[in-house]
């Protein structure tokens, strides 16, 4: 289900889903999952464009914090280091496209994660 494009207070919610995923990037523990899962509950009864799209948010974060956990073991043997890097930059490329698309009243689905929550 999407939204429509017409200033949306769906859309704002579900873009917000989103971005909140970038708070582990200004230093929040696990931010980058607790953001999205927060307004996530709060909205999802409320607007099923914000339920479709928060449970894409969260399993991305939760799969780009496995990726991450990944990548850490691997610095042992220094590739973890580029892994990380190209991690956080995919990370943010795919929010902002996520976002963009949400305020859209697009659905989003993020490729290569695990969609735990469904």
């Amino acid at each position: 289900m999407s939204g429509s494009k017409a200033n949306n207070p769906a859309n704002t919610w579900a873009m917000l889903c989103h971005l909140l995923g970038l708070c582990a990037l200004i230093g929040i523990p696990f931010g980058n999952i607790l953001g999205p899962l927060v307004v996530w509950l709060v909205k999802r009864k409320e607007f099923d464009f914000v339920d479709e799209q928060g449970k894409e948010a969260l399993n991305f974060q939760i799969s780009i914090t496995v990726y991450g956990i990944i990548a850490a073991m691997l610095i042992v043997v220094l590739i973890g280091w580029f892994l990380l890097i190209a991690l956080a930059i995919a990370d943010i490329v795919f929010i902002i496209i996520a976002s963009m698309k949400a305020n859209d009243g697009e659905s989003y689905r993020y490729p290569y994660i695990f969609r735990l929550i469904k």
